[in-house]
């Protein structure tokens, strides 16, 4: 057996029992006080730069770990987008979650989606590669009222197959949208029909269930925000404001999905596909009320999302809207990949008041902060 002496004697290529030192390793002892001591900064050795690589046709971010065990499947999903693929370049002022307007057959609500791979402004000077729904990211926002009965007819332009599942609805177990599980993937080219009624109401949304962590990552996603049959049954606020989350990894002109892995860790973050200073800012009057419709978007990160200036009260969590006893006053509130919070924020001074992820590396842009944050960072402007 290799490595093993099966004759009583001492293990092959193992350490003696009485040896203090392994090679290149200090353990401890004499020299140990001059091994804490930091070497001059000139004999420090340069680091080196890590660079994107080639597997075959793919590009790989810098800093993975790659082994021969791992499958093409495997590498392919964390490759870099082919920019040869993409098929649109968004202005640098587009913005995502646009309502979309639907038309009216037959009193159902019919709405047309079209998947593609764009390239997207996140900074006026940072371009993505994205998973994009009509040209935009996140995709086109669904307003919808509790009882309506909708048909999405989703066509497929993508270079690989897609779905579509609807976050938090009750929907006909064919139209939940796990790929190979209650439907065929959308294949290149086709289209598919989700057809369902509404009978909920509250804060949804709708994302890709193939390739999650790279389509849904890298912008296939979108509101969905369903108003109550009774008015009176939704907390009032005198205006409203989405942010849907989401992290990205741009290296060097290529965006590949962003993973808690090595090698593939975020340096970008965006509220609405924007990252700070280029992210919406809210503008209200002293003694105004908003909601704030919080939704986890994202794939990787719990993002303890914190407002500026008073707390807020926590009113609705994952579509359902608390009863009185129920919610409660914070400043600060987890928001994990897939959940959705709204909370109730009252403008009770002027001035300018920040909303923002309190991980500060997720409020700057590639470790840089610019206008004093960055990422998931906005602005309420109180007057």
């Amino acid at each position: 057996m290799s490595g093993t002496d099966m004759g009583g004697g001492a293990p092959i290529n193992s350490v003696p029992a009485d040896s203090q030192t392994m090679p290149g390793m200090d353990m401890g002892g004499a020299s140990s006080t001059a091994a804490s001591t930091p070497a001059p900064l000139s004999q420090l050795p340069e680091t080196p730069l890590q660079t994107p690589t080639r597997m075959g046709t793919l590009v790989m971010p810098p800093g993975m770990i790659m082994t021969k065990s791992m499958s093409m499947d495997a590498m392919r999903d964390m490759a870099a987008v082919d920019l040869n693929l993409v098929t649109y370049a968004a202005p640098p002022e587009a913005r995502g979650d646009q309502p979309l307007t639907p038309t009216t057959v037959d009193g159902v609500k019919v709405f047309n989606f079209e998947t593609s791979l764009i390239r997207w402004n996140i900074l006026p000077d940072v371009q993505v590669a994205a998973y994009a729904v009509n040209r935009q990211v996140p995709g086109p926002r669904l307003q919808l009222t509790q009882g309506d009965q909708v048909r999405i007819n989703v066509k497929n332009t993508l270079p690989e197959s897609t779905t579509i599942h609807w976050h938090g609805l009750i929907v006909p177990n064919a139209m939940d949208g796990p790929a190979d599980v209650t439907q065929k993937p959308i294949a290149p080219g086709q289209t598919f029909t989700y057809a369902f009624s509404v009978n909920q109401a509250g804060t949804y949304f709708y994302h890709s269930h193939r390739s999650p962590d790279r389509q849904q990552g890298l912008g296939l996603y979108g509101a969905l925000l369903v108003a109550p049959k009774r008015a009176a049954a939704e907390p009032k606020a005198d205006l409203e404001y989405t942010l849907q989350l989401q992290e990205w990894l741009q290296r060097e002109g290529y965006t590949f999905p962003a993973m808690i892995m090595e090698g593939a860790l975020p340096n970008f973050f965006t509220i609405n596909g924007k990252a700070y200073p280029a992210t919406d800012t809210i503008r209200m009057r002293l003694g105004q009320r908003v909601k704030l419709r919080f939704i986890g978007s994202n794939n990787n990160f719990v993002h303890p999302m914190h407002v500026h200036g008073g707390p807020f009260e926590v009113v609705a969590r994952d579509g359902e809207v608390l009863k009185e006893n129920g919610r409660f006053l914070a400043d600060t509130l987890n928001v994990g990949p897939g959940q959705r919070y709204d909370v109730l924020w009252t403008a009770q001074a002027r001035g300018t008041w920040l909303i923002h992820c309190h991980i500060p590396h997720h409020t700057t842009n590639d470790n840089v902060e610019q206008e004093g944050g960055g990422g998931l960072t906005m602005k309420i402007v109180v007057e």
